[in-house]
């Protein structure tokens, strides 16, 4: 069987299969993670009858809430939690090897935006940046160091600074990447609506309570108007995750190679659909080596012939049916 280092080289090189991987994978995580393992043969599967990717058993996301989500025997160098909203237990995120998490943002940024050097990277992330333990304010770090830009950086509520960097950047024609939380965004657009030329805006996340939920196209539509930009580009990742998946326009995310989305019907957890049928996501994060690689989130969506996906929406906060086997 190949080891943790093994498949981690194997992810990021430039040609490799996915699902023999996949299934490697899996065959790691169910002898070294003892919640998975356990989950598995709760379910009354054999992983010798696990052949194919479509047959691998999915870990229902609300146990990172509740167990301790390790494959291997390393002690964790990291710990990210998720932000939630008042109430809510957070997930965490027990990372053995953070170079891994670096080296999937840094290879999925350049992907789909070259390399970050060539940004000036400007992110408005005040709900996480409030808080320890964000993996998107580890991330943005990373990238803002990278980029090497004297701008690069974080902005909290000073949006007039902001609003300042951007006319300057604009008028230097730089190439600028604003990403930031849904509700902050707003904000500076009605406070500091700005025609943006060389500026791309990147939203991620939602409104963490701040302001009434919108669908994601009002969302857009009303900073297109604001910043004078014909798309805005999306972030999609979680705390329990190790990479990204990016949409650079029209609410269409891709996935970087190591990466993948099936979707399960609503109904039944254990089943999945075709593609173009709206149902819940399923993420094969293969760079999640260490901890697990396959996940049920609480996201609905629809995954296309070509691996592209669009979100939907999200479960409400009931269990979802048959797949609390282990959190009582």
């Amino acid at each position: 069987m190949p080891t943790a280092e093994e498949l981690s080289k194997r992810i990021f090189q430039n040609e490799f299969q996915f699902e023999e991987t996949a299934l490697d994978v899996f065959r790691y995580q169910f002898e070294g993670n003892e919640v998975y393992r356990q989950y598995v043969q709760l379910l009354g599967i054999q992983p010798e009858s696990i052949t194919t990717v479509a047959d691998i058993p999915f870990l229902p996301i609300r146990f990172f809430k509740t167990h301790k989500i390790i494959t291997g025997n390393q002690y964790p160098e990291i710990t990210f939690t998720s932000s939630g909203t008042s109430g809510q237990t957070a997930s965490r995120h027990f990372v053995t090897d953070v170079s891994l998490y670096e080296k999937s943002f840094i290879k999925g940024f350049e992907k789909f935006y070259g390399s970050a050097e060539e940004w000036c990277i400007l992110a408005l992330l005040p709900s996480y940046l409030e808080r320890e333990g964000s993996s998107l304010v580890y991330m943005c770090e990373h990238l803002i160091k990278k980029s090497k830009h004297p701008l690069s950086g974080f902005y909290l509520h000073n949006y007039d600074n902001l609003y300042s960097v951007l006319e300057q950047l604009e008028s230097e024609k730089q190439k600028t990447l604003l990403l930031g939380v849904s509700y902050a965004l707003l904000d500076l657009a009605e406070q500091f609506p700005l025609a943006l030329q060389h500026t791309i805006i990147m939203e991620t996340g939602g409104m963490k309570g701040k302001r009434r939920e919108m669908t994601k196209a009002a969302l857009h539509n009303r900073l297109k108007n604001a910043f004078n930009v014909d798309v805005i580009h999306s972030e999609y990742g979680m705390t329990e995750m190790l990479s990204q998946a990016y949409s650079l326009g029209n609410g269409i995310y891709s996935c970087p190679p190591w990466l993948r989305l099936i979707v399960r019907d609503s109904y039944d957890p254990f089943t999945l659909v075709d593609n173009e049928i709206t149902g819940g996501i399923n993420v094969i994060d293969l760079a999640n080596v260490n901890s697990c690689s396959f996940i049920a989130t609480q996201d609905m969506g629809k995954v296309f012939d070509e691996g592209t996906f669009e979100i939907i929406g999200r479960f409400d906060d009931a269990e979802i049916r048959g797949c609390n086997l282990m959190i009582e």
